[in-house]
């Protein structure tokens, strides 16, 4: 079986290293806000270019803190409303919601899968204070245009950098391209710890300042605390893990673009639709290689007899979920379309060339 992800092998890669980091931490006696944090906060923000990084519980708390700090910096304020892409996970909406924000959802590019800037300006009323970016499945998606918009009108944009760290637009690294950017490092991630995790990274250091409190019951002093805050923090041994894998984060992301490019180069079935390759390589990172297809239920059965795994990202748009029923009656066609074909297909530093070969084989028998 070919796995979609195997991050059993993936892990084991770094397996000494990770292993000597977690056994000085444990011997250490110190497992929460110590030197691994630090450290990791410190090589974050240099790889990104950022200012500040901040590590907190996981990505979905990443953009729940990043918005409820500029509620209460007062930047926004509870009904304000932030464009989001209609196309995304659900955590990217969730985050909008939980903290009493308006979501605005903006169809997406159908040959990029990320939000279609040509369609925020006239989503904009006097009520929107921001812009959540994604970066789905790996590829950034950024422009002057999108800049000149933000400018026009005031606007915040806050990247949602779950999947695609290490991916640059104009030599500038995703997570440094708008005013401030959540991290998931969530196992499956290009840069996965061992369990939950997440970061945030920014240049503003009153923001920084804030999310740091609020990270932490809402105290930047112990007992003293000035925000109702929450509890998110990294942990010393997650912080410590990622610390050695951001070591190989480029280099292993160039493997992931290179099974990309077999994949686009070698894959000839005429009812596929293959995700398209941006002008400059670096602004892919292909954590998810996403195929499009009408007759997805055979493919993915076909491949799973062929002893080849697939998943699904994502079945179900979110305007269409119960968690926001009263939004299911809208209508986002070209959402709809892609959540209805879309496949993803294994990629991963460790898949193999021969693996390679034989998922790229089995994709063109199939009639």
């Amino acid at each position: 079986m070919i796995k979609f992800l195997d991050l059993q092998k993936i892990n084991l890669v770094h397996q000494h290293e990770i292993e000597e980091r977690i056994l000085n931490t444990f011997r250490s006696g110190w497992y929460l806000l110590g030197n691994e944090v630090k450290n990791f906060e410190a090589n974050l923000a240099e790889y990104t270019g950022s200012q500040h990084a901040i590590g907190v519980a996981n990505g979905l708390d990443a953009l729940r803190l990043i918005l409820r700090a500029y509620i209460e910096l007062g930047v926004f304020q509870k009904g304000d409303e932030i464009i989001v892409p209609a196309n995304t996970y659900i955590a990217s909406v969730l985050a909008i919601s939980d903290n009493h924000l308006v979501p605005v959802l903006v169809e997406p590019d159908i040959n990029n899968y990320n939000i279609d800037i040509s369609k925020i300006e006239e989503k904009i009323t006097k009520k929107t204070k921001g812009i959540l970016i994604v970066h789905l499945y790996g590829r950034v998606v950024f422009s002057e245009t999108l800049k000149n918009i933000a400018e026009k009108y005031n606007l915040k944009i806050i990247e949602d950098n779950a999947q695609a760290i290490g991916a640059e637009w104009d030599l500038i690294k995703s997570g440094n391209l708008g005013d401030a950017a959540g991290f998931s490092f969530y196992p499956g991630k290009n840069l996965g710890a061992l369990g939950d995790a997440g970061g945030i990274t920014t240049n503003n250091e009153d923001l920084a300042k804030c999310i740091r409190a609020l990270a932490n019951y809402g105290s930047n002093q112990k007992y003293v605390n000035i925000y109702q805050g929450l509890n998110s923090r990294l942990d010393e041994i997650q912080a410590a893990v990622l610390d050695v894998k951001l070591k190989y984060i480029d280099e292993e992301n160039k493997k992931r673009n290179s099974i990309a490019q077999r994949y686009i180069t070698e894959i000839s079935n005429p009812n596929i639709i293959l995700p398209e390759m941006p002008k400059k390589e670096n602004e892919h990172v292909w954590h998810l290689f996403v195929i499009r297809t009408e007759l997805r239920d055979e493919f993915q059965n076909y491949l799973l007899e062929n002893g080849i795994q697939t998943l699904i990202h994502y079945p179900i748009p979110i305007h269409k979920q119960k968690a926001y029923k009263d939004w299911n009656h809208l209508s986002f066609p070209i959402t709809e379309k892609i959540h209805k074909e879309v496949l993803s297909l294994p990629i991963s530093p460790v898949l193999d060339d021969t693996e390679v070969t034989e998922i790229i084989n089995k994709l063109n028998l199939f009639k």
